[in-house]
């Protein structure tokens, strides 16, 4: 099952645009772009909204993958 995380990694400012261009495989700064341009055309104040609430929603970075026991 997927499931979107904040990046560690490729963070400007929370790590969402990051998070989703690592979900995706896609670079960040098109994803960034896109937030930009999108906040410019619907206005700004509904995008600022739910960035501040995908920071608080989404956890930080992605949990260690777990190595199975060989033995």
């Amino acid at each position: 099952m997927k499931r979107l995380y904040r990046s560690k990694r490729d963070c400007k400012i929370a790590g969402i645009c990051g998070g989703i261009g690592q979900e995706w495989e896609i670079d960040s700064s098109i994803v960034r772009l896109a937030f930009v341009f999108a906040s410019l055309v619907s206005g700004i104040f509904p995008l600022i909204i739910t960035y501040l609430v995908a920071w608080f929603i989404l956890p930080k970075g992605r949990p260690p993958e777990e190595v199975p026991d060989t033995n």
